[in-house]
């Protein structure tokens, strides 16, 4: 059997008609962001009730943001 499989397997391969990946735009970057404790908390709570990961919750939730384009209303109060 082993020597069955090392047989099927080429030394070299031609790669010359390939497709690109149609996924490549899709692929995750991983960052390093700062988030309030209770933000992670509940994204915490929301993924024991989906049964989805919080990290791929904030990913779908900030996903959104950006489709549709929303800006957060930010008002600083002076000092």
């Amino acid at each position: 059997m082993k020597d069955e499989v090392r047989t099927a397997v080429k030394k070299e391969y031609d790669f010359s008609n390939a497709r690109k990946n149609p996924y490549a735009d899709k692929v995750k970057q991983q960052i390093t962001i700062n988030l309030n404790q209770s933000t992670v908390q509940y994204f915490k709570d929301l993924a024991e009730k989906t049964g989805l990961p919080y990290q791929t919750l904030i990913n779908l939730y900030l996903t959104d943001c950006a489709d549709k384009k929303r800006q957060p209303e930010v008002s600083w109060i002076p000092v």
